[in-house]
């Protein structure tokens, strides 16, 4: 009964995200709108993390069979989007770098500005 319980919760911050996008026509998708309220809920300490901690888990666990229909759906159209694969593939390529660049930026500047430079206790300078 636990299970369906917190599944039960995820799926309804899931479903108050699509209502949402829904209702005001936001460009957002209706699941990253759940997600943020569910983060905020977490963060609010109105839902503890024991409280979806088993589901969440096993949805982590297994998210890729979770991307399973939409890779169906892309091969299911593959002759419409066949002509533009080259643009596809540049975009998916540049995008990849532009990520890891931002990341690594963002490390940087956390690790300067947060975490100051760690001096090894066991080297000493004499």
């Amino acid at each position: 009964m636990k299970l369906y319980v917190q599944f039960m919760i995820i799926l309804a911050f899931s479903f108050i995200g699509e209502a949402i996008s829904t209702l005001f026509k936001l460009p957002v998708p209706g699941s990253i709108i759940g997600l943020v309220l569910l983060f905020l809920a977490l963060e609010t300490k109105q839902i503890r993390l024991r409280h979806i901690d088993v589901v969440g888990n096993f949805l982590l666990a297994n998210m890729t069979i979770l991307f399973l229909p939409a890779a169906v759906g892309i091969m299911d159209r593959f002759k419409d989007i066949k002509d533009y694969l080259l643009p596809i593939s540049i975009i998916i390529v540049v995008a990849i770098f532009l990520n890891i660049a931002v990341i690594g930026f963002v490390v940087q500047f956390i690790k300067k500005h947060f975490e100051g430079d760690y001096v090894d206790k066991e080297v000493r300078h004499e």
